[in-house]
């Protein structure tokens, strides 16, 4: 059984399936619907319903308080329709923003390589080509689709054959533990994308400001390589935090980059490398190396944030003192359970 999902102000009409998602159906069809953590924790895809009844499925009481369910709100990440529905939803069309319909790919994993000691790069050769705009992510099935995980697409989208994850070992993580202790070259896999609106601002023509964290490194790495094969002489800035040395990964890499493009600036940045080490770069944090190096003046820059949530938050405190509009900042943060309480920063409206 379907149901008819009609979007406004769109006029798009949409057909969802029983057990579907409003989010997944509206995504599949080519129909972009904002949102972020796809778990019912951010509230970034809250909608209106206009009429027609829905089961608002496994939304947090958090992001989906009692009184907004009473007012006719949901969240289209687990909202699932239960007669024909109109929504309303509050778009604003990105004019670099390209609408490509969510599908679902199957590969076989290439290479399974270790970047650091709780980061590996997964390589997964895929049966058919997949369309995104660097920036975007795809949700992995684990374990013959027992659970799934998002992980941004580290390659950039001229290498549409082939498909690079960089997966960080998080401790007591089911996901990220199955990946780093069972996946193995040869074995088959599963995942549906591209998802998500961090992608570059091309029409701006602005320099690109790339500060990353951790793992977070992934999606400027693609969004970098994508300018960069355009444009060889781009004006970009890469702000790239880790712990120890030892976890700051494709470091030559962007090294021999900066070496190649004039207009590429590397910035690596440890925040605990013991004081004994030979490194010689930046120590602290990644926004205190950015506010140091842009000397607290980011005007004139787009900037793009990648990370753990407090890294971020401290990010857009740091860009805002230093004078750049929210219009210019844009985020991607991947968000769990732990990290809910820290999703409404007043300074920030939207991922």
């Amino acid at each position: 059984m379907s149901y008819e999902l009609k979007i406004e102000p769109l006029g798009a009409i949409v057909e969802v399936e029983e057990e579907q998602t409003i989010l997944d159906a509206a995504l599949r069809a080519g129909v972009w619907l904002p949102h972020a953590c796809c778990h019912g924790l951010c509230a970034t895809c809250k909608i209106q319903v206009v009429e027609g009844d829905i089961d608002h499925g496994e939304s947090s009481s958090y992001a989906l308080m009692d009184f907004e369910r009473e007012e006719g709100k949901t969240l289209a990440c687990c909202a699932r329709l239960e007669s024909d529905t109109t929504i309303e939803v509050d778009i604003d069309p990105d004019p670099d923003a390209r609408l490509i319909p969510v599908r679902d790919h199957s590969g076989v994993v290439s290479q399974v390589v270790s970047l650091t000691p709780t980061i590996k790069a997964i390589h997964i050769e895929l049966d058919d080509p997949i369309d995104f705009m660097a920036g975007q992510y795809i949700n992995l099935r684990i374990d013959q689709g027992q659970f799934c995980r998002a992980f941004s697409l580290a390659q950039p989208p001229a290498q549409s054959r082939q498909v690079e994850l960089n997966v960080r070992l998080v401790p007591g993580g089911e996901g990220t533990t199955w990946i780093h202790e069972r996946l193995r070259p040869g074995m088959r896999v599963n995942f549906s994308g591209p998802y998500g609106q961090f992608f570059v601002r091309k029409k701006a023509r602005a320099p690109s400001l790339f500060i990353a964290g951790g793992s977070g490194l992934a999606s400027p790495r693609s969004m970098i390589l994508d300018l960069l094969a355009e444009d060889p002489d781009a004006r970009i800035t890469l702000v790239y935090g880790q712990r120890t040395r030892e976890e700051l990964y494709y470091h030559e890499d962007f090294l021999a980059l900066a070496a190649r493009h004039p207009g590429l600036t590397y910035v690596p940045v440890l925040s605990h490398e013991p004081e004994t080490s030979t490194w010689t770069g930046c120590r602290g944090f990644v926004h205190d190396a950015a506010r140091a190096h842009f000397q607290n003046d980011f005007r004139g820059w787009k900037a793009y944030l990648c990370g753990p949530p407090l890294m971020i938050e401290a990010c857009i405190s740091m860009l805002i003192q230093g004078r750049l509009y929210e219009k210019d900042i844009y985020t991607e943060k991947f968000i769990s359970a732990a990290d809910a309480q820290q999703l409404h920063s007043p300074l920030f409206k939207r991922l």
